[in-house]
């Protein structure tokens, strides 16, 4: 079996897009910072997300049934909210100053300004070591105004 550490350094040079999935279940709406996110099929339109189990949105996505993915942009915006997203802010504090635009009737908002936006509907999720891959069904994309998105590589965010 692969060392952790090992994987760590390949997966390092291998370019991840960086998204926020943001979920509202029960009145609890929840955002949090993946790039462990993938294309898994066009027909029909599927995308596969890793989420870890101990993660606050773990719970509240698989009660939710549905998310939406906002595809950060490249640059400063799009680091300070991958930052913000990915570092467990209370709820109460979640979005406090972050530009959002309402999701589609029943799906949550989606982050203002990203590179595109997927809203999802979760239709399988499966035990993955410490985590869980929730495979979705995407019932609309949009692309943003953001003509590039974030990107993680080699450690830093670009």
């Amino acid at each position: 079996m692969a060392a952790a550490d090992d994987l760590r350094a390949v997966y390092r040079r291998v370019p991840a897009g960086v998204a926020v999935v943001t979920v509202d279940h029960d009145g609890e709406r929840l955002g949090l910072t993946v790039s462990a996110l993938v294309s898994l099929s066009l027909e029909p339109p599927l995308i596969g997300v890793a989420v870890a189990r101990q993660a606050a949105l773990h719970e509240i996505l698989r009660g939710a049934g549905a998310f939406a993915v906002s595809y950060l942009p490249a640059g400063e915006t799009g680091t300070r909210l991958a930052a913000h997203f990915a570092r467990g802010v209370p709820p109460i504090a979640m979005w406090h100053r972050i530009a959002l635009r309402e999701g589609r009737e029943g799906l949550p908002p989606q982050l203002a300004g990203a590179a595109g936006w997927l809203d999802c509907v979760t239709v399988a999720e499966h035990a993955a070591g410490d985590h869980s891959l929730f495979i979705a069904e995407v019932t609309a994309a949009e692309t943003g105004p953001a003509e590039r998105a974030l990107v993680h590589s080699g450690g830093t965010t670009e």
